[in-house]
């Protein structure tokens, strides 16, 4: 069942860089089930209504999910050269949840994400980059939350990339914005990711 999930995704995802082709530019939203929009719909999850400010404002742009819950730094270090298969204008990286969760070394996760952000800027270097953080569930320790908060800041620094701090920003921890779980937001969590995130794209487009 799972390859046929993975599959099925990797065949929605031609359809839809077909489809960008004709549709001007693409924003690439690459990351784990927060980007994929868990337990949700697709068009409940925050590119989607990315997609809806960019047609409400007029920009030419096609908003392509490539979110994989599950998804890894590393995964998606292994995963990017498919991806990147397509144009891509902004590309917007959003990973590293999942190793918090797991305690994955933060310069394993660094490394990680460093390659990804390499690998996008050799393919197209005219891209602009938007690299969001996330931060570790606080049972990890504080020596361990503050070191991946901190590799964020580090790597937007050092690749002079657009840095949204944390991409849950007003939704992590409130339950009537998030599923059941407490990790997954709601549809109105993913509004208000939206929102947020439009702040830093509205002025690239």
């Amino acid at each position: 069942m799972k390859i046929l999930k993975v599959t099925f995704y990797f065949l929605a995802l031609i359809v839809v860089s077909e489809a960008s082709a004709q549709q001007g530019k693409t924003i690439l939203f690459f990351g784990d089930s927060i980007t994929a929009g868990y337990g949700l719909e697709e068009e409940q999850a925050f590119p989607a209504f990315i997609q809806k400010k960019l047609d409400e404002n007029g920009h030419r742009y096609r908003a392509v999910n490539a979110g994989l819950s599950g998804e890894t730094s590393a995964g998606g270090l292994r995963r990017i050269d498919w991806v990147l298969q397509q144009q891509v204008d902004i590309f917007v990286l959003e990973l590293g949840g999942n190793d918090g969760l797991r305690g994955i070394d933060p310069r394993n996760t660094k490394e990680n994400l460093q390659g990804i952000i390499d690998k996008v800027k050799a393919k197209y270097p005219d891209a602009t980059i938007i690299l969001t953080g996330m931060e570790a569930p606080p049972n990890m320790g504080g020596d361990y939350t503050q070191t991946f908060r901190t590799l964020f800041t580090e790597l937007a620094q050092a690749n002079d990339v657009i840095f949204m701090p944390f991409i849950l920003e007003g939704v992590a921890g409130d339950p009537e914005l998030n599923l059941p779980d407490g990790i997954h937001p709601t549809e109105e969590g993913h509004r208000i990711i939206a929102k947020n995130l439009w702040a830093y794209l509205k002025d690239i487009l």
